[in-house]
């Protein structure tokens, strides 16, 4: 049934449709159609209007690359029947209560069933916990569609690996790992992935072995990091730097470089709860994980705190203290503040009677004012400050000098939280600041 999809799509006999132009959906649609024709669809039209206009909102491919891309961006779900060669690439995020939110999956899986065509094979890209993609999506395409998964269309797993804002480590350059719902539809998957990443693919065993990658490698990285959020709070209870304990060791050949700091965004800080879901629902409750969570998730409270003894110990009073954010986005040099634990400063330095200035130049002010609420200042205008936080470790807050600085702040004793260390921290004290890093 599939077996020549692969010559097909080369040959331009049929179309790869991508559902969800988002961070992840767009670079893969606008990479594929260098080699073949794309379809890329989403429901959010205004989204599409400015794609159609050349414009990338996300950052990732930059406004030539979509300028001059082939892709058919489009807001009308009917196009999808046009292809063969699904990808679906929409968001997993979490419920307030740390639950899986699976709408967005689901909501595409329902757009896509009532399109489908029979021969067709759908890969989902989406970070799941095992089993969703066979046990959840495919329901939902059989009943949408009216086909039947295996006979009329086959699935297959690919987990999307882009880390966003990252110019480096892109689609073509990490490796794939591939799934596929048998042999056949492995072998499909593999070669059309293979077109466009030169990283070359890995071939799971299974698509609840492919899930159960995906899920596992951010949960990794979520615990190392609470680890040094851990270490960070301990070393400053001691008096220690911690930025200058792990350069020390660092020096061993096999110790991990890793870095304290706020876990947000899509993956890291939402994966981990994907995974402890599915354990919960199998009788198992997370030891590691979870604990590991907990650090992390409280990370916003803890350098508001510090903002609050900091300001004490300059003399200044708390409430209604003039304090700056700089930086809003869930990491540097992305527009993105979906998932951003920025906003757990802000919300904690509320609770003590202090409305913060935040400024952030490279954030998406349209999201955070529909989102948090937040609007940003211009960064020429944080002046008269009695304390400011370098919070995302943006190009332009790397380039600050501390002249830069020193315009930001009023009278009295200056406080500064470099949250990221990305300033000098002996100079800054022996100028009279009070420096508080993570």
């Amino acid at each position: 049934m599939i077996s020549d999809l692969y010559r097909k799509l080369l040959d331009r006999e049929e179309s790869l449709s991508l559902v969800g132009l988002g961070y992840v959906g767009m670079p893969i649609a606008v990479a594929f159609a260098k080699h073949l024709n794309v379809i890329g669809y989403d429901l959010n039209a205004e989204k599409i209007a400015l794609y159609r206009s050349g414009v990338d909102p996300t950052n990732e491919v930059g406004n030539d690359a979509i300028r001059a891309t082939t892709v058919e961006f489009t807001a009308d779900e009917t196009r999808l029947r046009a292809a063969k060669f699904h990808i679906v690439a929409v968001p997993t995020p979490v419920n307030d209560d740390h639950t899986p939110d699976l709408s967005p999956v689901e909501g595409a899986s329902e757009i896509l069933g009532r399109n489908l065509t029979r021969g067709s094979v759908v890969v989902f890209e989406s970070t799941v916990y095992p089993g969703v993609t066979e046990e959840v999506c495919v329901p939902i395409l059989e009943r949408a569609s009216g086909l039947k998964c295996g006979i009329d269309f086959k699935i297959g797993y690919s987990p999307e690996r882009i880390n966003p804002g990252d110019k480096v480590h892109r689609l073509e350059t990490i490796k794939k790992i591939v799934s596929g719902m048998d042999e056949e539809t492995l072998d499909c998957v593999a070669k059309v992935y293979e077109i466009v990443v030169a990283a070359g693919v890995h071939r799971a065993e299974s698509i609840k072995v492919a899930e159960a990658a995906k899920v596992i490698e951010n949960s990794q990285r979520d615990i190392n990091i609470a680890f040094m959020n851990e270490l960070s709070i301990i070393f400053n209870k001691m008096g220690i730097d911690t930025k200058s304990v792990l350069e020390a060791a660092g020096t061993k050949w096999n110790f991990l470089p890793f870095y304290p700091g706020l876990v947000g965004g899509h993956c890291i800080g939402v994966d981990p709860y994907y995974l402890t879901y599915k354990a919960e629902m199998l009788g198992y409750h997370s030891q590691i994980i979870l604990s590991g969570r907990r650090i992390n998730d409280d990370m916003g409270k803890y350098v508001a705190e510090n903002v609050v003894k900091h300001l004490i110990a300059a003399e200044k009073p708390v409430r209604n203290a003039k304090v700056a954010i700089l930086g809003f986005t869930f990491k540097e040099n992305c527009p993105d503040t979906r998932n951003t634990r920025i906003i757990d400063i802000d919300r904690e330095l509320r609770e003590y009677g202090i409305t913060p200035v935040i400024a952030d130049p490279a954030a998406d002010a349209a999201e955070a004012e529909r989102l948090y609420g937040i609007r940003f200042a211009d960064l020429a205008e944080i002046k008269g400050m009695d304390a400011v936080v370098l919070a995302v470790a943006h190009t332009q807050f790397r380039a600050l000098t501390m002249e830069d600085t020193d315009a930001m702040f009023g009278p009295g004793q200056k406080v500064l939280l470099d949250l990221k260390g990305l300033l000098d921290r002996k100079a800054y004290e022996a100028a009279g600041y009070i420096y508080w890093r993570l």
